[in-house]
């Protein structure tokens, strides 16, 4: 059987992730040359931003009633189509062996371990409103990834046809 201390230490972490996240994605949108990239990563930030928010009230609520929130499903999070056009002038901006490409990829790993801890979390949680915070957790996580990763392959393509790695 779950204890309180379990759901508590699970929230901690979540939070202390997306804080990282944050601290993280703001750094790289400081440090970038690139307009695209500064944009792209401000945008992930202030995301990241708005998940500690929302953590934040589910662990003062959980703190008093020892439950968790409903949850609003209404996805708020940008249309990852339109953020992938503005991910179009990136390829222009920077190089696939670039130190953003490199935040690139760290920022995928990031994704990765965030998507793992909230999927688990949301299959092994009993009470239903624990659940739906982080598999909504896990699907925003998700978007960001799929924006990063293909902001990735894109990239890799790129240097791969400048340095005629393809056998044909």
């Amino acid at each position: 059987m779950e204890t309180s201390s379990q759901a508590v230490d699970i929230l901690k972490m979540a939070i202390l992730l997306e804080r990282r996240g944050k601290a993280f994605y703001s750094q790289i949108a400081g440090q970038t040359k690139s307009p695209a990239v500064k944009q792209i990563f401000e945008m992930l930030a202030e995301e990241e931003d708005s998940h500690i928010s929302f953590l934040s009230r589910q662990f003062a609520h959980y703190g008093k009633n020892n439950t968790f929130l409903d949850v609003d499903i209404a996805d708020d999070t940008p249309d990852v189509q339109a953020v992938l056009k503005l991910a179009e002038n990136l390829k222009n901006e920077i190089s696939a062996a670039s130190y953003e490409a490199a935040a690139i990829s760290a920022a995928i790993d990031f994704e990765n371990k965030a998507i793992e801890l909230y999927s688990k979390r949301a299959e092994e949680a009993a009470d239903q409103n624990e659940k739906a915070v982080y598999q909504m957790l896990a699907d925003w996580e998700k978007k960001h990834h799929h924006l990063l990763y293909k902001m990735g392959e894109d990239l890799k393509e790129d240097i791969w046809n400048d340095n005629n790695f393809w056998p044909f």
